[in-house]
């Protein structure tokens, strides 16, 4: 699935060029649902592909429409170039579920080695310092609650998989944004209609709410679990997972333990909340989420308050009881 039709209709030659690194095409098979969507939940069950390239030439794109600045860009179209296979399954597996960005470390190096991408880079006349940090760049990344290109990309592709609304409606929303300048006399990708803008932030927060139900937080504290000890008995090596998903899953199903746990895992398609059971966890997760600002009246929760009211609540929503997932439906 990609929506980047929807981002720019101008798509520069040095975007398809570095695309067809074998560093980024690597990420075609690595996910933006980390893992979830091999399970059986409802919630996941069904979403077409939705790819890390996908995402990150969207991002790109989304940063040369509102910029036409080509290291900014680039710096986009790199940002998950380190990702590993299920992305920020990987952060629990490094008991960085809070923050999510150990994930990102090796994006420097990713990028200084491969050869195909420094040609491009040389080509271009950018250096690799001015593209290896797109946290340097706001219209590319920004602190939440802000909206920046990465966090408008993954919204509006999840808004659209996960069905909360049409393409038609995505393209709607997106048509709205401008670059303005925020409350700290910066520049951000904000909205020029507030009714847009109200729109876009709900169904973000009810993008924020899949992000951390107890369906994604157990599938992906699991899955950690399990590639961490399929490292241990030696069945992967954790280089096996900047190959890419297919690879890993081989070696989980070329093997009697993994491939259980790998069955028993793709199973899962319920959710009970019970401190009982060896399988029961308590997990923590990053919730993420959206406050947009609008053009020169200020932040969407501050302008109408229930929805103020209604990001607090998510902010304030505990995640300290044990679930546990069932491989039936009981209901």
């Amino acid at each position: 699935m990609n929506l980047h039709h929807i981002y720019s209709t101008d798509i520069p030659d040095f975007i398809k060029e570095i695309a067809q690194a074998p560093a980024m095409l690597r990420l075609d098979d690595i996910g933006m649902n980390c893992g979830c969507e091999y399970t059986s939940f409802p919630l996941f069950a069904g979403l077409e592909k939705y790819s890390r390239y996908s995402h990150s030439i969207g991002v790109a794109l989304i940063v040369w429409h509102f910029t036409n600045d080509i290291r900014q860009t680039t710096a986009g179209l790199l940002h998950d170039i380190s990702s590993p296979a299920f992305a920020h399954v990987i952060d629990f597996m490094h008991d960085d579920y809070l923050t999510q960005e150990s994930t990102e470390d090796g994006t420097l190096s990713t990028i200084e080695n491969s050869t195909e991408i420094q040609q491009c880079l040389d080509k271009y006349g950018m250096k690799t310092s001015e593209v290896a940090d797109y946290h340097i760049y706001p219209i590319a990344d920004n602190d939440t609650p802000r909206l920046s290109a990465d966090r408008l990309e993954y919204t509006i592709g999840n808004i659209v998989n996960y069905k909360l609304a049409s393409i038609e409606k995505a393209k709607e929303l997106y048509d709205n944004l401008i670059v303005g300048t925020n409350e700290e006399g910066q520049p951000e990708i904000m909205f020029a209609d507030k009714d847009k803008a109200l729109e876009f932030a709900k169904l973000s927060l009810q993008c924020s709410r899949i992000y951390v139900s107890d369906e994604d937080r157990y599938s992906m504290k699991r899955l950690a679990e399990l590639l961490k000890k399929c490292i241990v008995l030696g069945i992967i090596a954790e280089s096996d997972l900047y190959l890419g998903e297919t690879p890993v899953i081989e070696k989980l199903m070329n093997n009697e333990f993994s491939a259980k746990e790998w069955q028993k895992f793709r199973n899962y398609k319920a959710i009970i909340r019970t401190p009982y059971g060896r399988d029961s966890r308590i997990v923590y997760a990053k919730k993420r989420y959206i406050n947009p600002y609008i053009n020169e009246l200020g932040r969407v929760g501050d302008i109408f308050p229930e929805y103020g009211t209604a990001l607090e609540k998510y902010l304030k929503e505990s995640q300290d009881y044990a679930i546990c997932a069932t491989t039936y439906r009981y209901f």
